[in-house]
C-alpha cells in the first residue's frame, strides 16, 4: 500500500519537540562578561526540515523570571499538503503565549476558541486549574503552504492565580505599543518599557519585548529582576559577549545593559519577577506535585474538557 509522504510528516508534527518539556543537560557557556551570566545554546530537534529549538527549560537553568518554556519554531518552508498538527493536549497552572514572525497557525482550545494567529499577534491562553488545546494548520494554507516561523513560551502562574478559571485572549498587531528608542523600533509585546505598557494580560511582573536592530544601532534594555535576551536573527554584543542566531544570553542584575548589532538582527527580551520553584512534567507546570500527579490521572482517564470542533482526536499520556 502506498502512503503519502506528507499524510507521515502531518502525523509526525502531532508529536511535536515543543510539547514535550522533559528537561536535558543545560549547554550553556559560562560568561566572563560582567553583564551576562550565561549564554544558552538551543537543544534542536529536526522533524523532516521544521526545526523547533529549546532555550529553556533545562537541567540547569529552569526559569528566567516567570517563563519557564522557550522554544523558537522554524523558520520552515512547508509546501502544500504540509503542516503542523498538534493534536489536543491539556495543560494546567500556567499561560501559554503563541507569537509568529510569519506565518499562521489555528488555536482551538476547550472553552469554544477557535482562533488563527497571525505575524504581529498575540496569543494568550490561560490554564489556570485546566484546558485542552490543539493547534494545526487551517485548511486554506495546507492547500496553500506557507512559511512559519515563531515563538512559543509559557509563563508559569503566581501560586494565587495557579487555579484559577481557564481563559483565552487574543490581541491584534495593531493592538500591541511600539516605540522608537534611539531610532530602533520596538514592540512592547508583555509589561512596561520605555514609558508604554502593553494590554496584554499579565499576572506576576513580566516583560516580554521585541526589537529589530539594524547592523550598529544600540538599544538600551529595560530592567526586571531577571532578564534572558534571545536573538532570533543575527547577531549583537553586550560588553564583551558576541550573542548569535538561536543563542538566549541570561544577565546579570544590572541597571545599565546595552546591546550593539553586529549584524541586522531581530531580538527578544523576556523577564519579570522570580515566582519561585516550579514542577514540569509534560503538559504540566505547578508548584504543587500532587496537582500535576492528579492532572495526568484525569488527562489519562480522559476527564479533561474537549476541545471545541476537535472532540475527537486525543495525546496519550507519555509512559
Amino acid at each position: 500500500m502506498l502512503v503519502s509522504t506528507n499524510k507521515i510528516k502531518r502525523e509526525r508534527m502531532s508529536d511535536l519537540f515543543f510539547k514535550d518539556p522533559t528537561l536535558g543537560e543545560d549547554e550553556a557557556k559560562i560568561s566572563s562578561c560582567k553583564l551576562v551570566k550565561k549564554v544558552l545554546s538551543p537543544r534542536v530537534k529536526d522533524l523532516d526540515g521544521f526545526s523547533v529549538r529549546r532555550l529553556i527549560p533545562v537541567a540547569g537553568h529552569k526559569m528566567i523570571g516567570p517563563w519557564i518554556f522557550f522554544d523558537h519554531m522554524g523558520p520552515a518552508d512547508f509546501k502544500p499538503g504540509d503542516g503542523i498538527n498538534v493534536k489536543p493536549h491539556p495543560h494546567i497552572n500556567l499561560a501559554t503565549v503563541t507569537y509568529t514572525f510569519e506565518g499562521e497557525i489555528w488555536h482551538r482550545d476547550s472553552l469554544g476558541n477557535s482562533e488563527a494567529i497571525r505575524p504581529g499577534d498575540i496569543n494568550l491562553m490561560v490554564a489556570g486549574k485546566g484546558i485542552t488545546h490543539s493547534e494545526r494548520t487551517s485548511k486554506e494554507k495546507l492547500k496553500s503552504g506557507q512559511t512559519l516561523d515563531g515563538l512559543q513560551l509559557w509563563l508559569a502562574l503566581p501560586e494565587s492565580d495557579e487555579q484559577t478559571k481557564p481563559a483565552f485572549y487574543h490581541y491584534d498587531s495593531n493592538e500591541i505599543p511600539v516605540r522608537v528608542v534611539d531610532s530602533v523600533k520596538v514592540r512592547v509585546m508583555i509589561g512596561s518599557a520605555y514609558g508604554v505598557s502593553s494590554p496584554v494580560k499579565s499576572f506576576a511582573k513580566t516583560l516580554y519585548i521585541e526589537a529589530r536592530v539594524k547592523k550598529g544601532e544600540k538599544l538600551k534594555l529595560p530592567f526586571a529582576q531577571e532578564r534572558g535576551l534571545y536573538v532570533a536573527s543575527g547577531k549583537v554584543k553586550i560588553g564583551t559577549e558576541n550573542i548569535v542566531s538561536y543563542h538566549l544570553a541570561v544577565l546579570e542584575d544590572a541597571n545599565e545593559i546595552e546591546l550593539t548589532a553586529i549584524e541586522d538582527s531581530l531580538i527578544v527580551l523576556i523577564g519579570g519577577e522570580n515566582i519561585g520553584k516550579r514542577y514540569i512534567e509534560w503538559n504540566f507546570v505547578s508548584s504543587s506535585k500532587e496537582r500535576i500527579e492528579k492532572a495526568k490521572k484525569d488527562w489519562k482517564e480522559q476527564r479533561f474538557p474537549k476541545v471545541y470542533q476537535d472532540e475527537e482526536d486525543f495525546t496519550p499520556l507519555p509512559k
